[in-house]
């Protein structure tokens, strides 16, 4: 793999080019958000110019959807395609159920829509990612502005009853601002280091008047490529061991990479 990756996204490219395996021409494919989505929209647009793949994407975010447009990706709205084949993205924490944290680039809301109107949805992810309980990460919760003071004394009434480790919460600021996601609604990060019942929580949220959604993806992902910097991978599925995958052909990823560092 190209010297210029530092080990990082050495393992976040093992991860993305793995799980383009799961793509073929004709499908309707959902892209995500956040660093690792990144570099499967690339790695796609190169193997488009490259190998001609054919397939139709909708993003999950407003800079996914430029992202795609700048390397030649078709697009769609979600509307527009109806169903998606399957979504692949990223996570901020996994557990061994392959329930996700998501929500640290702010567009949990799309990502659950877009993940929940596909066939299936693939997690790209790397070893940091991989948690025995979640909380760790800070859970986002997405709700409207109108009365967010409100909703914000609300949810932490549910943290109070809730199985939690801690029960801080910050409104997401960006820039010294209010942090507003591409719906036009605000972010709640709840810092709570352990969540014991991820279910109650995610059910007791969503009651909250106010709160849109939550970054807790439950029985949604069916698989996580776990890629390492070694160029190899893990597919991960709940309750299965692990199946190691080192067939990586480095000379037909050196030519995706040369593309995308020449573009």
């Amino acid at each position: 793999m190209t010297d210029r990756l530092d080990t990082i996204d050495r393992a976040k490219v093992a991860s993305a080019y793995h799980a383009m395996s799961f793509i073929e021409s004709g499908m309707s494919v959902g892209l995500g958000t956040g660093s690792t989505a990144a570099w499967l929209v690339k790695l796609l647009g190169a193997r488009k110019h490259i190998e001609g793949l054919d397939i139709q994407c909708t993003s999950t975010s407003e800079v996914t959807e430029a992202l795609a447009l700048e390397v030649g990706l078709p697009t769609q709205s979600l509307e527009e395609a109806d169903w998606l084949d399957l979504t692949i993205d990223g996570a901020d924490e996994f557990d061994p159920l392959l329930t996700l944290i998501k929500g640290a680039g702010g567009a949990l809301l799309r990502e659950k829509i877009v993940a929940t109107a596909s066939d299936r949805m693939i997690v790209i992810s790397d070893l940091s990612k991989q948690v025995d309980v979640l909380g760790a990460f800070p859970l986002p919760v997405e709700v409207v502005r109108f009365g967010w003071q409100a909703t914000q004394g609300m949810i932490g009434d549910v943290l109070g009853e809730a199985d939690v480790a801690e029960e801080h919460i910050e409104r997401r600021m960006r820039n010294g601002e209010p942090y507003v996601t591409d719906e036009g609604h605000y972010i709640l990060d709840l810092h709570l280091k352990r969540i014991a019942d991820v279910d109650a929580l995610a059910l007791a949220l969503l009651a909250v008047p106010g709160v849109v959604e939550t970054g807790l993806f439950i029985d949604i992902a069916d698989t996580v490529v776990l890629g390492a910097s070694s160029g190899e991978a893990q597919l991960l599925r709940a309750d299965e061991a692990p199946v190691i995958v080192d067939d990586l052909d480095e000379a037909r990823l050196q030519a995706f990479l040369d593309h995308i560092f020449a573009t």
